[in-house]
Formats: C-alpha cells, sequence, structure tokens
C-alpha cells in the first residue's frame, strides 16, 4: 500500500510541475530566436514585450485563465488529498480530491484546445513557426491529470 501511496503522490507532483512549467515558461511558439507564451513576446536580441490581450479578441486571455485554473485545482487537489489521507475512514474513497483533478484536467485541455484552434490568430506575423515546448508540455499534463484523477476515484484508503 506505501508503495502505490507513493507512486499516486508521484504522478500528482509530476502533473503540478508539467503544469507549472507550461504555464510559466516563455515557450508555448517559437520561431528561430523568437518564442512567444502567453505572457509575453521574446526576441534573442531585443527585451521581451508583454501580450496585449486586446489584439487577440479575448482568446489569450481565455488561455491564460484555463492554464492558470488548471495549475491552482492541481496544487489544491494535492493539498486536499493529503488531508483526506488522514481525516478519511477506512473503505471510503478519494472523490473529492478525483474531482479536483479531473476539472484541473478540464482546464488543461480547455486552454490548450483554444490555444491550437487560435494559434494563427495569436501570431498572424509568425506564422512559419511551430509549436514550442510549453505547449507540448501542456499537452503531456492533460493525460497526466486525467490519469491522476481517474486514480483517486479508484483508490480506496486501507490500513
Amino acid at each position: 500500500m506505501l508503495v502505490i501511496l507513493a507512486l499516486i503522490i508521484l504522478f500528482h507532483v509530476v502533473s503540478a510541475v508539467l503544469l507549472l512549467i507550461s504555464t510559466i515558461n516563455n515557450a508555448w511558439w517559437t520561431l528561430g530566436e523568437i518564442s512567444v507564451d502567453l505572457w509575453q513576446r521574446c526576441n534573442g536580441t531585443n527585451p521581451c514585450i508583454a501580450t496585449d490581450a486586446k489584439d487577440y479578441k479575448g482568446f489569450v486571455q481565455t488561455v491564460q485563465a484555463s492554464m492558470i485554473l488548471s495549475t491552482i485545482l492541481c496544487c489544491v487537489g494535492f493539498f486536499v488529498f493529503i488531508l483526506q489521507l488522514f481525516r478519511l475512514k477506512q473503505g471510503e474513497r478519494f472523490v473529492f480530491t478525483a474531482i479536483i483533478q479531473l476539472l484541473s484536467s478540464l482546464c488543461v485541455m480547455t486552454g490548450a484546445s483554444i490555444y491550437t484552434a487560435e494559434h494563427l490568430n495569436f501570431h498572424s506575423d509568425l506564422k512559419d513557426g511551430q509549436y514550442g515546448s510549453s505547449f507540448i508540455l501542456a499537452w503531456l499534463a492533460f493525460p497526466f491529470t486525467l490519469f491522476s484523477g481517474l486514480m483517486y476515484l479508484v483508490l480506496r484508503k486501507r490500513k
């Protein structure tokens, strides 16, 4: 039981780290030395310029909000799991933690999907670019959080 518990905690922490890196790192879209994320555009020679949300018709704000919410929910879910670990009676399931983790999964999927659908509107002058590492990490965080939420649904507190 301790091995399963350690693996679940490790899996949840990896999910949170993936979400943090994908939300903060400046590499959602790249073209040569230019890298763009949800917050700013950086050139290798010039300082970074903040993203103007007015230019993107609110799409970038939706992606920003869903990624932040996903990260917050994942971290809150971890603390709720720790609390439930000590508070739940034997035989009960971690349903509340599972719901929070599944909501986190839904938020990261929403943010990454909107970015995928609207990336040409975000970067009309960088159409020849490609998705960066943060975008890929966001899509990797989706199955991690989804699987973690499903594991919590199945997990039952034992002795």
